[in-house]
């Protein structure tokens, strides 16, 4: 995608971490270097150039994505913690969320104040779920 200034791209870095080999999520899915869960199966392997574009493949995948679901004017910075959100809870979740009824409704603050509601997976609180809605949270009200 042109045009992208990929300001989520280190949160999705810093929280989801990098693994050559596949492994499964604390949801039980199958995932590879950053996150990927595409077509990934138990035994697959990758290198770091792979799992570095794929990364930056899947961002501006998920970035066109989360555009077409906001109605109202967002910041860089307000993009990238939507797109780092997405990436890890999924579109569908985005979507159906009341984060996003809130954005489009032009509630930023309550907007923001979303984020960390999301810190489950399986039904549990996870501490780096935690973590990374409160970076994605800071992100989304940070001026640029």
């Amino acid at each position: 995608m042109t045009n992208s200034s990929r300001n989520g791209l280190d949160l999705i870095k810093q929280f989801e971490g990098c693994k050559l080999t596949a492994y499964q999520c604390p949801a039980k899915v199958w995932t590879i270097g950053y996150g990927r869960t595409t077509n990934v199966k138990k035994g697959d392997t990758c290198t770091q150039a792979q799992a570095d574009a794929w990364l930056v493949e899947e961002y501006d995948a998920f970035e066109k994505k989360v555009r077409a679901l906001v109605k109202v004017p967002v910041s860089d910075n307000q993009l990238g913690a939507l797109v780092s959100f997405a990436y890890n809870v999924g579109v569908g979740n985005l979507a159906s969320s009341t984060l996003l009824k809130k954005l489009n409704a032009g509630d930023y603050a309550s907007a923001a104040g979303q984020f960390p509601k999301w810190n489950k997976a399986g039904g549990v609180i996870l501490a780096g779920l935690v973590r990374r809605r409160a970076a994605e949270a800071l992100l989304f009200v940070r001026a640029e």
